[in-house]
C-alpha cells in the first residue's frame, strides 16, 4: 500500500496507543495491519454486550476486551479494571471518540494513564503522506492542561482518510 510506519512500539506491558486522526472505518484495518507487521500485542474494549457466546470470540481473536459499565461504574474505573485483570494489555482507542470532525480531544484515555501510571503512546494514521507514527512515550504529569495541550500539539494538522474531519 505504500506506507511507512515511522518509530516504535515500547517493550513494555502496559500502555495506551492514542490514535488521531480517527475519520474512517478504514482506520481499523491500518491498526491491524501494523499491529500484525509489527508483531505487537495490542487490544481495545467493547462493552460487555457485544461478548456474547456467538460474538464474543471473534472481538476476544481480535484483542477485545468486554468491559462493564452498569451500576455507577465510570468508564475510566472500568478499564483501569480491565489493565489490572491482565499481565500484560496494550489499549488502541480514539481519543476523539467518533469519526465525525471534533475540535477538542475526549480526556478518558489521560486519565486512565494518569490512574495506572502507564504511558500515552500518541499514533497518527497520516493518510495525506501515507505514514503511521508511532511518537515517544508520553507520561503523564502534575500539569493536565500543558500535558493535554502537548497531547494535542502532536496530532494537529495530520490529515486522515476524510481530510476534512481531521483533528
Amino acid at each position: 500500500m505504500n506506507w511507512s510506519i515511522v518509530g516504535t512500539f515500547p517493550s513494555i506491558p502496559k500502555y495506551i496507543v492514542a490514535v488521531v486522526p480517527h475519520t474512517s472505518w478504514l482506520d481499523i484495518f491500518i491498526g491491524l495491519l501494523v499491529r500484525s507487521i509489527l508483531g505487537e500485542s495490542i487490544n481495545f474494549v467493547g462493552k460487555k454486550e457485544l461478548f456474547t457466546p456467538l460474538t464474543g470470540w471473534f472481538f476476544r481473536t481480535l484483542g477485545g476486551a468486554p468491559i462493564d459499565r452498569s451500576g455507577n461504574k465510570d468508564s475510566v474505573e472500568s478499564i483501569a479494571a480491565v489493565f489490572e485483570a491482565h499481565e500484560k494489555f496494550r489499549l488502541a482507542l480514539a481519543p476523539e471518540g467518533t469519526r465525525g470532525k471534533v475540535d477538542k480531544l475526549r480526556t478518558g484515555y489521560y486519565y486512565i494513564a494518569k490512574r495506572l501510571k502507564i504511558p500515552i503512546i500518541p499514533v497518527s494514521f497520516d493518510y495525506e503522506n501515507k505514514k503511521v507514527i508511532v511518537h515517544s512515550n508520553f507520561y503523564t504529569s502534575s500539569d493536565e492542561q500543558k500535558d493535554l495541550k502537548t497531547l494535542e500539539t502532536l496530532f494537529k494538522g495530520v490529515c486522515g482518510y476524510s481530510k476534512e474531519k481531521s483533528f
